[in-house]
């Protein structure tokens, strides 16, 4: 079916006036008029999983309450900052929650990580900083355009990486019993102890009423007895999740390797029921070992996940949030992203926008809410950012307002990161003119820039049910175009599941 223009030209208007955030990389170099300052962080929101104490740290009230941001009018705001963030977790639960006929819950819809789900095939950089991508194009309503900034670090070989500590902490609660839970976990665990190289060690941590060490640090050497620990794995019990984290680190802290990289790994679906259930408790636990260099990986699994809580977890421990419902699932978690992507590339990074006020009237950041951060905050160091393994990606989306006839630099976008080892501070940018932006956004724009807008546009009306103007059927008309286009089955999944929306909703 042909594509409406009026209905996107109503679209970006109705975007432009929704409250919606958003955040990805960003860069900036040159043009120091249009240079700013640096960054804080606020923390994301919770609606499943334990409940959050009234006197709970300010990063997870925050969190809490994170809801979308409005436009920021350049005259009063023209610099947007936010921490990286690696999450795709929002995308997989809400295409397995549509996939079984439900809709998601809104607060479990975090649309810049619908966004980072879908390859983007930025160029990467040669050293182990980032690249830094800005692009846009013209939407048809009059002045309003799509910024996107994507930031991208250097894929490394699994065999030439540093070796690693890896601490895995198993929920064997009696809720992990349901088909594709522990059972999955287990076939996921087998596989990635015979992908990882000779020099890593593994330590195995059951935990339901109580936490149980099965393997203390063992070396790839004696897989034989990582096989079998992970074999006694069983279903019972309730879910003591901060039992199973509190053990996990102290292994890892004890085998602790300075050259190495340290890493506990949760496997759960989220629901602690015992133990302390407060976020206050579990999440302050989790910030201090992150501290120490031991960095955190949730795996989300279960048709009842606790999403926040799981999300928030990783945020606090320096980490990334994921989510595996299919086998499929699981070995691209395991058997292909994991061992590459052991190391860091990145502590503490960082993005900022600088908008041109001569040139750009308001803006809007897509997601991301989370994590925003002040602008002062962007180069404080004792700010917490996002933690950014090898050949990953990060964008962010941008709604923009130009003033009439605008001409000249349309935005700057600067990122910054500390070294994983020295943790000294670096930064790299780029600026990108009104006049690059390209004529049309679904004629002209790059195929994979479509892809994020439509992703994006669709993350929103689930959570909002509006969606920059934008309804389910022309989103799927834009979503099958484009997946003949760019010949890549997640893009045909997501018009797929758009069109699961359309008759679940």
């Amino acid at each position: 079916m042909k594509f409406r223009p009026l209905a996107i030209s109503v679209g970006i208007a109705g975007l432009l006036a929704l409250a919606a955030c958003g955040g990805g990389p960003g860069g900036t170099k040159g043009d120091s008029g249009l240079r700013a300052p640096a960054s804080s962080r606020a923390a994301p929101s919770a609606s499943s999983g334990p409940e959050l104490p009234a006197d709970a740290k300010p990063e997870a009230r925050a969190s809490a309450s994170a809801a979308p941001e409005e436009q920021k009018d350049t005259s009063a705001a023209q610099i947007s900052t936010f921490a990286l963030d690696v999450d795709t977790a929002s995308y997989t639960y809400a295409r397995r929650t549509l996939q079984e006929g439900r809709w998601p819950e809104p607060g479990q819809i975090r649309p810049e990580e619908f966004v980072n789900a879908f390859r983007q095939d930025y160029a990467q950089p040669r050293d182990d900083g980032f690249t830094v991508h800005v692009d846009g194009a013209m939407m048809p309503s009059h002045n309003q355009a799509v910024l996107r900034v994507g930031l991208q670090t250097r894929a490394s070989d699994a065999a030439a990486r540093r070796p690693a500590n890896l601490t895995f902490v198993i929920d064997v609660s009696g809720s992990m019993a349901e088909p594709g839970r522990l059972d999955l976990v287990k076939q996921s665990l087998h596989t990635l102890i015979d992908q990882l190289a000779p020099g890593d060690q593994v330590s195995i941590v059951s935990f339901s009423d109580e936490a149980t060490v099965l393997a203390s640090m063992t070396p790839l050497a004696a897989r034989t007895e990582l096989h079998a620990a992970v074999d006694q794995l069983t279903v019972a019990g309730s879910t003591n999740l901060e039992a199973g984290l509190v053990t996990g680190y102290e292994q890892a802290a004890k085998a602790f390797r300075p050259a190495a990289t340290n890493r506990v790994i949760l496997l759960s679906d989220g629901l602690a029921n015992q133990g302390s259930t407060e976020w206050r408790s579990i999440l302050d636990r989790v910030k201090e070992y992150a501290g120490r260099q031991v960095t955190l990986l949730t795996v989300g699994v279960g048709r009842d996940y606790g999403d926040q809580l799981m999300e928030q977890l990783a945020d606090n421990g320096d980490g990334a949030a994921v989510y595996v419902s299919t086998q499929e699932d699981a070995d691209k978690v395991f058997a292909s992203q994991l061992p590459a992507t052991i190391e860091l590339r990145a502590r503490d990074a960082k993005a900022q926008v600088v908008f041109n006020p001569s040139a750009v009237a308001g803006y809007q950041l897509i997601g991301y809410e989370n994590r925003a951060l002040s602008t002062e905050e962007f180069r404080d160091d004792n700010r917490d950012g996002g933690e950014i393994g090898p050949g990953h990606s990060v964008t962010a989306l941008y709604a923009v307002r130009l003033k009439p006839g605008a001409t000249g630099q349309l935005a700057q976008a600067t990122v910054r990161w500390q070294d994983p080892d020295t943790r000294n501070p670096a930064e790299t940018s780029k600026s990108v003119d009104v006049g690059a932006l390209t004529d049309s956004v679904w004629e002209k724009a790059p195929v994979r820039l479509q892809v994020d807008v439509v992703a994006a546009a669709f993350a929103v009306y689930m959570r909002d049910r509006e969606a920059f103007g934008l309804n389910l059927p022309t989103l799927g008309e834009q979503a099958k175009r484009l997946a003949g286009a760019a010949e890549d089955p997640m893009v045909t999944e997501l018009a797929g599941l758009i069109d699961k929306a359309r008759s679940v909703g």
